[in-house]
């Protein structure tokens, strides 16, 4: 009996030709084969199962085959093929960087680097997870890497490019390698299984392609998975229950049960979901996808983007025939949003039952609300309702049995519904208006009148109280009695310019808009002067923070050195 091998060993690429989905790195590795422009030190990345490390292989086997072929490709017969096939070459060397990533493990492959190959041009070094080095090993490998032997050459592979050290990155010529297309996979998948002897459909191949996600390795062990369980004649039941996938029937009748409004059944059918076992994110999520794959069957120029058989095909465009793009926009922002709030629920079977609920009403609210033209009475539309206005008559001549028609009765206009939407500019214009209107004076304003310092007492009271919260100001405007000068000009007194500039900034305008509102003149404005001291004496009454601050370093130096030895701010 043959031992059993894997398809993912069975079936790896031996030539650059069997390599799936990476046309441009085979093709740029070929080139530089034919040209002899070889560097000294590669870096493959991607994610897992893409080819890094198989490409890695060929790519060593083909630089050292001694008669490779016109495409490039490694004979498979000479000595250097030969040894590689039987895994005793010894210029090829492989090392595990996840088990061997100390200093010592760097430090004995760069005494093998000293040896020169015995069959072939180069010793091929091909370290895999490169990234798993530790620092150390890493610093002993930059002077190697960026300065081997002639005859050495560098291949590292890793999955998590960003944790290799930019010195690394910056000496190796870096191919990141992509996630191989579902188109790819599935095409791969039926030459395997033929060469298996496999019945498998079309759709099932589509599962396993998707289950994979980009990953040939994966996608060949699924497969490997579903022959041990379905033998020889694999059916689509068989590999979504060995693989745990959701039916696509599923998406197809909630969508059915959607248009026609029956949240009753989308919710006994998501619960049926839920009894077998699934997620109910993952449901949530694969709904989303079916309405996006509907959504491409919309258009004829995003077909290219439905990746499935025939016969699915078939059916979303059945399906997406029924469902009109309002429908679609709108399920499409429940699921995403139902998705992205999932995790977040305390309630989480509630919370996708109640995106199914709204997803049963999308269809409805698409309908236009009646308007007065399309009521109907019980005999009919009210337009055409029999009438005095519809009695048809033909005019006679004056005479005493002439028959007058009837005047028509007015049928009242429909009331015209409320503007949704304001103008941004007719916001933006009475706002400004509101503005104007604040600022200005409200009542009558006399013009140029004189101001008389018995309407000025009347308001002062008014003043005081609009700063009832802030007594400091209104303690210093009340200080000193107010004076009119220039017939409409307020002058109160501060004791110093620190005090007068402070209020004109920030007080300044309410002042003078209470002043003209309430005195009926817009012409009244408030006036500060500073006090001056009797006889030139200087007066040290402290009233702002500054002033305090000021006051008390030029009373303690003491503590004027310390705000300078330590940078404060005491004002």
């Amino acid at each position: 009996m043959d031992p059993f091998v894997v398809s993912a060993r069975k079936y790896r690429p031996q030539q650059f030709n069997d390599v799936v989905d990476q046309d441009n790195i085979v093709t740029t590795l070929k080139n530089a084969i034919q040209r002899k422009q070889l560097a000294h030190a590669y870096l493959f990345c991607g994610p897992r199962g893409v080819g890094k490390t198989t490409c890695a292989r060929i790519f060593a086997r083909t630089i050292n085959c001694l008669e490779p072929g016109p495409g490039m490709e490694a004979c498979g017969t000479c000595e250097s093929c030969v040894s590689f096939a039987e895994g005793r070459s010894y210029s090829i060397h492989e090392l595990d960087a996840a088990s061997n990533n100390s200093v010592d493990d760097i430090r004995e492959l760069i005494d093998k680097v000293r040896i020169p190959p015995q069959v072939g041009k180069y010793s091929v070094y091909i370290i895999d997870e490169v990234h798993m080095l530790s620092q150390s090993a890493f610093n002993a490998f930059l002077k190697t890497l960026e300065e081997p032997p002639s005859y050495a050459l560098f291949i590292l592979a890793t999955t998590e490019k960003h944790k290799v050290l930019p010195t690394i990155l910056s000496r190796c010529q870096v191919f990141d390698f992509n996630r191989i297309s579902i188109k790819a996979m599935t095409r791969h998948l039926a030459e395997v299984a033929l060469k298996e002897g496999v019945t498998i459909g079309q759709d099932s191949l589509q599962v396993i392609a998707q289950k994979a996600d980009g990953a040939m390795r994966d996608a060949l062990t699924l497969l490997d998975q579903c022959i041990a369980v379905s033998g020889k004649e694999v059916t689509y039941q068989q590999v979504i229950s060995n693989l745990n996938v959701l039916d696509r029937e599923y998406y197809f009748r909630l969508t059915s049960m959607a248009l026609e409004g029956r949240f009753d059944t989308m919710l006994l059918l998501f619960d049926e979901v839920l009894a077998r076992g699934f997620n109910a994110l993952h449901f949530i999520g694969g709904l989303s996808s079916h309405f996006r794959n509907l959504l491409v069957c919309k258009q004829p120029e995003s077909l290219p983007l439905l990746e499935y058989g025939e016969e699915t095909a078939r059916k979303y465009n059945e399906q997406a025939a029924a469902c009109s793009l309002p429908f679609l926009f709108g399920a499409l922002g429940i699921c995403t949003q139902a998705e992205a709030g999932y995790k977040q629920s305390n309630q989480p079977r509630l919370h996708i039952e109640m995106a199914l609920v709204r997803l049963s009403r999308v269809h409805n609210q698409e309908t236009p609300k009646p308007r007065l033209n399309d009521m109907t009475t019980d005999t009919g539309p009210l337009d055409n309702a029999p009438g005095p206005a519809a009695i048809p008559f033909r005019a006679s001549t004056p005479g005493p049995t002439a028959i007058q028609p009837p005047a028509p009765v007015p049928v009242p206009a429909p009331t015209p519904e409320p503007a949704i939407t304001t103008s941004i500019n007719r916001l933006k214009h009475q706002n400004k208006k509101e503005k104007q209107r604040e600022e200005e004076p409200s009542g009558e304003t006399t013009g140029s009148g004189e101001l008389t310092m018995e309407a000025l007492e009347k308001a002062l009271p008014g003043l005081m109280n609009l700063f009832k919260d802030k007594p400091n100001l209104s303690a210093t405007l009340s200080r000193c009695p107010p004076l009119i000068v220039d017939k409409c000009k307020v002058q109160f007194t501060v004791v110093n310019d620190l005090q007068k500039t402070w209020i004109e900034e920030h007080y300044g305008r309410i002042i003078d808009t209470y002043l003209r509102n309430t005195l009926r003149n817009k012409e009244v404005c408030m006036f500060l002067v500073v006090e001056e001291a009797p006889g030139n004496i200087a007066v040290n009454t402290c009233y702002m923070p500054e002033e305090k601050a000021k006051y008390i370093a030029e009373q303690h130096p003491e503590v004027a050195a310390l705000r300078d030895d330590l940078n404060l701010d005491i004002s």
